[in-house]
């Protein structure tokens, strides 16, 4: 893997665009997997800022700040008019009034919701009652099935995970208006997204990622990609499928901020999609093979060994720990699970493991190794007596 490091949010987002546009292998896609905190927001505003600053937008973003175009008017006094507000004057609703969004994002909110919208307007009126303007409005309603027949709920508050679901299909139906060539989105040269579904289950994680590759997939356009993300099975989702688009111009980096500097650090994932777990075993399997294991990485342990026995449906990690046939009374084994259940060691203050320590944690690591069928591509520090069994 090849690492790249960054001072800041600026020179990071220049990086990208040079990797988009490198003369000899330019990038269609960019996906970038980090943690949340790292600085994935800011670093897609100072994606879109860098045309800005020269006096043009050039990039369809959707982020937190995306969502900020829309806001609620809650009627406070009646508790009747409640719908949601757009942004009067942003680029991203240059098309709204002759394209017939409603129409365009209706068949992507029918994919996850069952509640229905009207984009209206109302008058802005000063305090003499002059109407001033008209403000763009979406009003929400459910149909809904009861003994008597389908009653409609007019004006409804919809839920935050609903709310967030609206914004992203109507940024669904806008993408797909630019990647058509749609001439009020003639200016989009680059879509970034950044964490689409941090309010969603599971289930529309994978449908997210799936739907939004396929509208990336359209042929016959320039726009340039590149999505961030901290939600592992989403991130995944999308690395199969941009990949399978288009694998000579994809590329996968695993990106982290050191908090002590606030440098970038760039990480080239190659032909492996990038997951926690992944990062863990590796990094504890580094330490083994350079004789730095500290007591730290017992935590790290513990954390591939919860993931495990999750995944399988069992309550209690302990189940990846393999009992040794000649401790019958289980005493070496409640040792070892003492010491992963109560280590709570600190990564600032790493201290080198007794030798007798050491030695049940490469036990355990050795055994699980052994028992869970890793890809061998992936630990190329991993011991051969281990990998061969």
């Amino acid at each position: 893997m090849s690492t790249a490091t960054f001072k800041d949010h600026d020179e990071l987002a220049a990086h990208l665009r040079q990797e988009l546009n490198n003369e000899e292998k330019p990038k269609r896609f960019v996906l970038l997997y980090a943690y949340n905190g790292t600085g994935k927001t800011r670093l897609s505003m100072s994606f879109k800022d860098i045309a800005k600053k020269q006096g043009a937008a050039d990039t369809l973003y959707f982020n937190a700040y995306t969502e900020d175009l829309f806001s609620w008017h809650n009627d406070l006094d009646g508790d009747s008019e409640r719908y949601l507000v757009l942004h009067p004057s942003s680029h991203f609703f240059a098309g709204l009034e002759e394209l017939e969004m409603d129409n365009r994002i209706r068949p992507y909110l029918r994919r996850y919701a069952d509640f229905d919208f009207k984009l209206d307007k109302v008058p802005v009126k000063d305090e003499s009652g002059k109407v001033l303007r008209e403000r763009r409005i979406v009003r929400f309603y459910r149909n809904i099935l009861t003994p008597a027949g389908t009653v409609v709920a007019e004006n409804i508050k919809i839920s935050r995970g609903e709310e967030r679901l609206f914004i992203w299909c109507f940024f669904l139906a806008i993408a797909q208006l630019a990647l058509d060539g749609a001439e009020a989105y003639k200016w989009v040269k680059y879509i970034y997204v950044d964490d689409p579904i941090s309010s969603l289950d599971e289930n529309n994680a994978i449908a997210v990622g799936h739907h939004l590759a396929q509208l990336l997939e359209s042929k016959g356009h320039t726009i340039k990609v590149v999505i961030s993300s901290h939600h592992s099975l989403f991130f995944n989702v999308l690395w199969n499928e941009l990949r399978e688009i288009d694998r000579k111009k994809f590329s996968s980096q695993f990106l982290a901020r050191s908090r002590k500097t606030g440098v970038f650090t760039l990480t080239y994932t190659g032909d492996t999609p990038f997951f926690h777990h992944l990062a863990l075993l590796k990094e504890i399997c580094e330490a083994r093979e350079a004789d730095e294991l500290r007591t730290h990485h017992f935590n790290a342990l513990r954390g591939l060994l919860e993931k495990a026995g999750t995944f399988h449906g069992h309550p209690k990690f302990s189940v990846c720990i393999k009992k040794p046939a000649d401790d019958p009374d289980e005493t070496l084994f409640g040792r070892i699970l003492n010491v992963l259940s109560h280590g709570n060691y600190s990564y600032y203050e790493p201290t080198e493991m007794l030798p007798e320590t050491k030695e049940h944690f490469e036990k355990v690591l050795d055994d699980f190794l052994t028992y869970y069928p890793f890809n061998k591509a992936l630990l190329p520090e991993t011991p051969k007596e281990v990998l061969s069994t």
